[in-house]
């Protein structure tokens, strides 16, 4: 059986969030990019497809935005989340992305 990563409770096989404090147990990295680098790289994450969601912090960890991942399927739909991340870019120096892949 699998253990959560945050309180160490056992999950059953195949589950997607800790029963007890609801942490995802998707497999997770994390790391820095530039902001004029943002988009690009967010651009080829979602075309990677085995991701289920992305998560975009400034460099102090404060949320900036979360994508999921059926936006990515959908291209039309990926506009607005590109053009907030302009902004974001704009705003921000540095950002930590953290994305869930799917197992």
């Amino acid at each position: 059986m699998a253990t959560c990563k945050n309180c160490g409770a056992e999950l059953p096989e195949g589950a997607q969030f800790c029963y007890k404090c609801g942490v995802s147990t998707a497999q997770r990295e994390e790391f820095m990019v530039d902001s004029d680098q943002l988009i690009e790289t967010i651009k080829r994450l979602i075309h990677e497809g085995n991701i289920r969601r992305i998560i975009v912090n400034d460099e102090n960890d404060n949320l900036l935005m979360e994508i999921p991942v059926t936006v990515g399927i959908i291209g039309a739909l990926l506009s607005p989340w590109l053009a907030a991340l302009g902004a974001i870019a704009a705003i921000a120096t540095r950002c930590k992305i953290i994305v869930e892949k799917r197992k």
